[in-house]
């Protein structure tokens, strides 16, 4: 996933005093106006390397980020917003190159005490400019943290959303379907964690997705960040298993998972297959597929389905002939 190395970000506390304790060994290595210049290059080398490693850590949005993942982010973190701490973040790390060559060369001009003067001058800019920028690497660091618990969702490979109101078997589908390749993790949109599962079909990997508490209500009972992120899985899929229970055991009419199935439909512009589980208990409803995940019926027809319906053509290497 494109944000989970992101390193973490220093805060301003912990980059002032790496800078100035670095100086502070530096300059016991050597005497006089030396000590004061390897102490002010030091300092500079370390706040100005490190604020631009802070902006170069991070893919460009514009160019190296999908739209699933642009979108997911700026439900969670508001892009804009990080964008502009990068861009005042960098700004800072120029500063302090351009105050460290400055000061640098006025050190040179100047007897030891003088110098040790101006040393202490720029050290005292360069807090200021870190300074200007905590709230910047702050929000940065906060960022970082946020979007390393998105998803793990390969914009590579043909995405199947697995919708549908709650216990109608849509986990236990996942579950099933993908066995011990199934990941569970944490997602920042809904109180529970989000399914990523895989099987293989025709020497193509697919990619099934469940999210509950975001598929699984009418759109107006979700919030704004979770319409959001509805709208980025719709950028990732390429097909969506909607299921439903016939029968009503899951609690919910059939009308409402219909009209859930509609809306979904609505969202996402590929095929949304609708699929009857628990076919054991009740086939009423016209579907596309009937299965039963505890019965271990038609469950692999379900799969051949949705991978006819995402017609996904792996690209492979031609042979001359």
């Amino acid at each position: 996933m494109i944000f989970e190395d992101l390193p973490t970000t220093p805060t301003e506390d912990e980059l002032v005093d790496k800078a100035f304790s670095r100086a502070a060994r530096a300059g016991r290595a050597k005497d006089g106006r030396e000590a004061q210049e390897s102490m002010l290059r030091t300092a500079g080398n370390v706040l100005s390397d490190n604020l631009q490693n802070v902006t170069t850590a991070w893919p460009d949005f514009a160019y190296e980020v999908s739209p699933f993942y642009y979108e997911l982010a700026d439900a969670l973190v508001d892009v804009d917003a990080v964008r502009q701490s990068l861009n005042e973040v960098g700004w800072a790390g120029n500063q302090i190159e351009e105050l460290r060559d400055e000061y640098t060369a006025k050190l040179r001009k100047t007897d030891t005490e003088t110098a040790r003067k101006h040393r202490k001058q720029a050290f005292a800019r360069f807090a200021d400019i870190v300074a200007e920028v905590s709230d910047d690497l702050d929000r940065l660091g906060t960022a970082r943290d946020d979007l390393r618990d998105l998803p793990d969702i390969d914009p590579e490979e043909p995405v199947i959303v697995v919708a549908g109101y709650p216990n109608v078997g849509k986990s236990a589908f996942v579950n099933a379907v993908t066995r011990a390749t199934n990941e569970t993790a944490s997602y920042p949109f809904t109180t529970t964690g989000i399914q990523v599962g895989h099987f293989d079909r025709d020497r193509v990997r697919y990619q099934l997705i469940d999210t509950p508490g975001l598929l699984d209500r009418p759109a107006e009972e979700r919030n704004e960040i979770e319409q959001q992120a509805v709208s980025a899985l719709a950028h990732a899929a390429d097909a969506v298993l909607f299921l439903v229970d016939a029968s009503g055991d899951c609690g919910y009419p059939l009308d409402v998972q219909l009209a859930l199935r509609d809306a979904v439909d609505a969202t996402f512009d590929v095929p949304v297959l609708t699929v009857c589980n628990k076919s054991d208990k009740s086939t009423d409803v016209t579907a596309e597929a009937f299965m039963s995940v505890t019965e271990d019926e038609h469950v692999d027809d379900v799969l051949e389905r949705a991978a006819v319906a995402v017609g996904y053509e792996p690209d492979l290497p031609s042979r001359d002939t």
